[in-house]
């Protein structure tokens, strides 16, 4: 039956994370009884642990006479020419002699201690002797064992193996087992017991009239064929892995870990044995070809407490993670605790410091930090759908694949079409293209500061999280002093003229956007330094190191900074090459929102550039109340110095041959004139974009 499958697997999880259940099967029946054996382990451990071991135990320090009663070698060796344990001799146990000894002079423990053996107890360790002294080992390291079924008195009572154990220490109680419950008690004991739910009328009302042999365990057979069942036994597992904890050394931070707990629930509603339970969860990514709900399962060592506090020394907590999941291991599978051995051989349990450090070195290849998120789950991740959500992505993918078909097919015709486009546009009276969809902030810079623009000549959306003004603010011209000033000098620029800044003059709009951490954007702009150090765009405070978003140039190279707090919530990067002086170059920085380095593009007119990681730890919220910024941001000596033209601002990163096309200065009509095989690549990227759009 399967009630019976359930007991052999989860008699071991129990094990590990109480010991109860395991103490219980390997040691039988409560010591007090006459007739039980006495166990090394339960019975006598105990009373040397707690009477004997501050003089005689693991701590070299304040042992006395070199005398060990934590090991078998100190119980059982020779102490030249006399023993204090010999297996069925009271009279040669040295041991014996000593704690049943009248005399206060010899007497053990002495006296004047703070301890002294009960009646009980020594009666114990003398029946212990007598009945052969049998040693054990920590728990832990025993092997569970099916005991033999007691003797009983009334032996048509038993229905099951488990009955045998109960009836044997009632009658050792004197006792006598309860008239079996009526179905209405027996039920709702079932059920709280297994789904920890009471059962409904309607499952009460069919269990008191079903008259079959077998009622009682259709019901419980239906109640462990429940969803529910995996869901209460799962509880204890939680708790032992502990799936309650959050970033919980500083703040309670967001943590979804539901699909590792889905997995557990599913792992004892599926009845999965026991030793693939373990391995799953302890090693599953390290399986060949592992599935991915086998690489879920090993979210049970991604429950632990994190710190989220800008202050603290990284590695430091790194290496708590680290150790966190040593001591869990070591409790919830080997039934003991490692804790101490991280800082010196343990006193109790047989654990030396190498070997916790062993255990260590096994958890220090998770790729994490100790600094972590505290708005979600951190690094590494997985994505990890469930079954509804597979199935939807793979429907999703069928028709993303047979788009892509469909425009193959329509390859020729395209070609075909754009061609007779382009013998249309060359001839038309349009002034260009570039990138519209997303465009919320543009400034043409075309001899005149006032015309700002969003996508399609719209007013632009100057705060993304509130509605339109009435009015949209007007850009305004600062000096040296940041106050206003009615002039800004234009040259000729790239495309027309361009925007003349000297270090001193800077332009201000108080519109623009209000980006947070998380929200994608692409900045873009064509730039002619004549220094190495100034600000392209920002939305920053004025002063050095601030909250906000900027692009700079740092000793020439590209600079992007994203930050919260600069020391340490921020993210900074640089490209590796400078940029030439006296030069024009289009520069195009983008971001997909995904908090990381990896995540941002950097191009150089047109063509992606290297880049240097700075800082990488854009894990907080913010909202700068700056005003944006052409020219300035992050303190007067970051005034740029020469000129800047066509600066945009989209609210999504612009894909790679976006970025392209925005660096070719010849127009659409322009490349449309030029003979097919003498345009550039970037040029018929552009072409085809245009004509696409």
């Amino acid at each position: 039956m399967r009630r019976g499958a359930h007991f052999a697997q989860l008699t071991p999880a129990g094990c590990a994370l109480v010991g109860l259940g395991l103490v219980a099967l390997a040691f039988g029946s409560s010591p007090r009884a006459g007739d039980a054996p006495v166990h090394f382990g339960r019975d006598i451990r105990p009373i040397l642990s707690d009477n004997c071991f501050a003089c005689h135990g693991p701590d070299v320090s304040k042992r006395q006479v070199s005398l060990r009663l934590d090991t078998k070698e100190g119980i059982f060796g020779d102490r030249g020419g006399y023993h204090l344990i010999v297996p069925g001799h009271l009279d040669n146990s040295r041991l014996y002699q000593r704690i049943s000894a009248e005399d206060e002079g010899v007497r053990m423990p002495p006296s004047w201690y703070d301890r002294h053996l009960t009646a009980e107890q020594i009666d114990l360790i003398r029946r212990w002797i007598e009945e052969g002294a049998i040693y054990e080992g920590p728990w832990a390291f025993i092997p569970p064992g099916r005991p033999r079924l007691p003797k009983v008195e009334n032996g048509e009572w038993p229905k099951n193996p488990i009955d045998y154990f109960v009836l044997h220490r009632l009658e050792q109680e004197g006792l006598t087992p309860s008239v079996e419950a009526a179905r209405r008690t027996l039920i709702r004991r079932f059920s709280l017991d297994l789904t920890g739910l009471p059962p409904t009328p309607e499952e009460v009302t069919a269990f008191v009239n079903d008259p079959s042999e077998n009622a009682h365990e259709k019901v419980v057979d239906r109640l462990l064929a429940s969803e529910r069942y995996g869901e209460r036994m799962a509880i204890r597992w939680l708790d032992a892995a502990r799936y309650a904890d959050t970033n919980g050394y500083l703040s309670d931070g967001i943590r979804d870990m539901w699909r590792w707990r889905d997995w557990v629930i599913d792992a004892f509603n599926s009845n999965k044995p026991f030793d693939e339970f373990t391995t799953e969860q302890i090693a599953g990514d390290l399986l060949p070809n592992a599935r991915r709900d086998q690489i879920i399962a090993t979210a049970f060592n991604r429950n632990h407490r994190t710190s989220a506090e800008g202050g603290i020394i990284e590695e430091e907590f790194r290496s708590e993670y680290v150790a966190d999941r040593v001591e869990t291991t070591s409790t919830v599978w080997l039934g003991l605790t490692m804790g101490c051995a991280r800082c010196h051989d343990h006193k109790y349990d047989p654990i030396k410091q190498k070997e916790f450090y062993q255990l260590f070195a096994y958890f220090n290849n998770v790729p994490e930090k100790g600094l972590v998120y505290d708005f979600g789950n951190e690094h590494p991740m997985i994505k990890a759908p469930t079954p509804e959500q597979e199935e939807k992505s793979k429907r999703l993918d069928a028709k993303v694949k047979d788009a892509e078909s469909n425009f193959r097919s329509l390859l020729g015709k395209i070609d075909g079409a754009q061609h007779a486009w382009e013998q249309w546009v060359r001839d038309s009276e349009i002034a260009d293209w570039k990138p519209g969809r997303g465009l919320i902030l543009h400034f043409k810079l075309d001899g005149d500061i006032d015309e700002v623009t969003g996508a399609d000549n719209m007013t632009p959306r100057y705060d993304r999280f509130a509605p339109p003004a009435e009015e949209p603010p007007q850009p305004v011209i600062k000096d040296a002093k940041d106050e206003e000033i009615s002039e800004l000098p234009f040259v000729r620029g790239k495309l027309g003229q361009a925007a003349s800044f000297e270090g001193e003059r800077y332009l201000e709009y108080e519109g623009g956007f209000s980006f947070n951490f998380v929200d994608p954007f692409t900045f873009s702009a064509w730039i002619y330094p004549t220094a190495p150090t100034g600000a392209i765009m920002s939305k920053v405070h004025d002063y050095p190191k601030g909250t906000g978003h900027g692009l700079y140039l740092r000793d020439g190279k590209l600079f992007l900074y994203v930050a919260r707090r600069w020391t340490d919530l921020r993210l900074a990067l640089q490209t590796k090459k400078p940029l030439g002086l006296n030069q024009w170059h289009n520069v195009t920085v983008t971001y997909n929102g995904k908090r990381r380095a990896k995540h941002v593009q950097v191009y150089v007119n047109g063509e992606e550039s290297g880049k240097d990681v700075i800082f990488d730890k854009l894990d907080r919220p913010f909202k700068s109340e700056e005003p944006f910024r052409i020219g300035a941001g992050g303190g007067p000596q970051n005034r740029f110095q020469g000129y800047i033209d066509d600066v945009r601002v989209y609210d999504r990163p612009l894909t790679s041959v976006e970025a392209s096309a925005l660096a070719v200065v010849e127009t659409v009509p322009e490349i449309a004139a030029m003979p097919a095989d003498e345009r550039s690549e970037a040029q018929r990227i552009k072409l085809r974009l245009a004509f696409l759009d």
